[in-house]
């Protein structure tokens, strides 16, 4: 989730006036600031957390792995004031994802118990991470459901129209990433590229797909 309050939501104009009171929080809740290189794990699948991490900048990866090996990459993620841990934070269990530094970036480490203990203090500040949690499951719902439905063709196209609307999270210029990401392998994520290619809808650049013709791409969702 973000530090920020998301554009949209019933409670924009009240979590604007509320930032700094949240920021404020944050920063008394925090215990240090760790350097992370890249390929370091911050935050480990299957492990309890008692630490919630606020990165500035940077890029980070998102995994999940099982006890075959095969792992699903999520994404990556180009912070902004990005916490991560929330999930963990509320729900009081093993951590879901692999959070892994793509760049070198710098991490607050935030106190799960002075940060419960602030906000029993000033519950309103609970509306931050309500509202965000909303808007997080809706997009990963959202995602989640177009995967389940659609071919691996359509949802490379439909994510390259998501990523131009919003900036949730984004591809990897590693073509094995990206085949786990949609959970294919990579000579399946290759072939359905190659369609979008070929009808001129998708160019494949150097960081990745991009929209060749967005007329074409809309008519080719159905948008």
């Amino acid at each position: 989730m973000q530090q920020q309050p998301y554009p949209l939501g019933r409670f924009h104009a009240e979590l604007q006036q509320l930032e700094p009171r949240f920021a404020a929080a944050l920063e008394a809740c925090t215990l240090f600031l760790r350097r992370y290189l890249p390929g370091e794990s911050i935050m480990r699948q299957g492990e309890l957390s008692e630490q919630l991490y606020l990165v500035g900048a940077g890029r980070v990866s998102l995994n999940s792995t099982v006890h075959s090996g095969r792992i699903f990459q999520l994404g990556e993620i180009e912070c902004h004031s990005q916490i991560f841990g929330e999930m963990e934070f509320f729900s009081a269990t093993p951590v879901q994802w692999n959070v892994v530094a793509e760049t070198e970036l710098d991490a607050r480490v935030i106190c799960a118990d002075k940060l419960a203990q602030r906000l029993l203090a000033e519950p309103e500040l609970t509306l931050f991470f309500a509202a965000a949690l909303a808007s997080d499951y809706l997009d990963t719902l959202e995602i989640t459901t177009s995967r389940l439905l659609h071919p691996i063709a359509y949802n490379i196209a439909y994510e390259l129209w998501r990523e131009r609307q919003r900036t949730p999270m984004l591809g990897s210029r590693k073509r094995a990433h990206e085949a786990a990401r949609f959970g294919t392998t990579e000579r399946v994520y290759r072939r359905a590229l190659k369609e979008l290619v070929e009808q001129g809808i998708v160019a494949d650049g150097s960081d990745g797909p991009v929209i060749a013709n967005l007329a074409k791409l809309r008519a080719y969702l159905d948008l």
